[in-house]
């Protein structure tokens, strides 16, 4: 099978330096489209999405691609609408590593979704290559080793779902100790 070809709608909101995603077009790792440019049927990472990324969406993404929409986490209040056609998909429980919000759940630069989703699609190198593009990067990729192992060891959603709920029961009791 083809690598994933990546994809990105640049919202151009963040701070130009700090931008994964314009940084891995320049570095030839990401191609920008437009709205309307997006092949129908793509992967679209979606933090609203009802369904939970996992395995087998692998084919979708290597045929039409995956789809990251970069927006400022600051002016996010609901996920910009994107033409229909493409299969949203939300990525499970992970900690950001990025500088500005690392150790935040959830909270991921457009580099670090793309290369969990790479990660949980079965893409473990291509993900490697991404996150080697930034300083932190290994980190990310080290901080949630287990999590992203045990989603990319599931073959449906629902087995991404469920994994998640025991990672998540695992920390709170971890805590109410």
């Amino acid at each position: 099978m083809a690598e994933v070809r990546l994809l990105a709608i640049i919202g151009k909101e963040d701070d130009p330096k700090k931008c994964t995603a314009a940084k891995l077009v320049r570095l030839g790792e990401l191609k920008p489209v437009v709205s309307a440019r997006v092949p129908h049927g793509a992967v679209v990472l979606d933090p609203e999405a009802e369904k939970a990324l996992s395995r087998e969406d692998l084919a979708a993404a290597s045929a039409k691609g995956l789809l990251v929409v970069d927006v400022s986490w600051n002016k996010l209040v609901k996920f910009p609408r994107i033409r229909g056609g493409l299969r949203h998909r939300a990525l499970p429980f992970l900690l950001a590593a990025n500088p500005t919000n690392f150790g935040r759940p959830q909270r991921l630069s457009s580099a670090e979704a793309l290369a969990a989703a790479l990660f949980i699609l079965g893409e473990q190198e291509h993900a490697g290559r991404i996150m080697e593009k930034f300083k932190w990067g290994p980190t990310f990729v080290a901080i949630n080793r287990e999590r992203l192992e045990a989603y990319a060891a599931c073959a449906t959603s629902s087995g991404v779902v469920s994994a998640q709920a025991r990672m998540l029961d695992a920390l709170q009791r971890g805590k109410d100790e």
